[in-house]
């Protein structure tokens, strides 16, 4: 089972605590976007095998949103954090190349 830890009140949490928000740090298209770059965003995203960031909501706990870093392919999670950062944190990023020295934020 999946379990995060909630940046804001450090819990950690089973995913039947959790809600699921989707894919993080996704460029959102607006009025005015061209018809190309919103149905990139809608449809055209990859759906990677390994390291991937997602969206969270502490739902049975503080009730807040926040991102987690995590392999789509074993459940190991290398961290959570604010979903008000732009990218991810400097510790999530050395937590990840530990594990997977090859893997890099494209």
């Amino acid at each position: 089972m999946l379990t995060l830890t909630c940046p804001y009140c450090g819990i950690a949490a089973c995913e039947t605590e959790l809600a699921p928000g989707g894919e993080a740090h996704l460029k959102r298209f607006g009025p005015g976007s061209s018809d190309d770059d919103f149905e990139g965003y809608l449809f055209l995203r990859p759906n990677v095998k390994g390291v991937h960031f997602e969206r969270w909501r502490h739902a049975m706990g503080c009730g807040k949103w926040f991102l987690a870093a995590r392999c789509t392919a074993t459940l190991e999670v290398f961290g959570t954090y604010s979903a008000q950062t732009p990218e991810p944190t400097a510790e999530i990023i050395a937590a990840i190349r530990a594990k997977r020295p090859d893997w890099s934020l494209t």
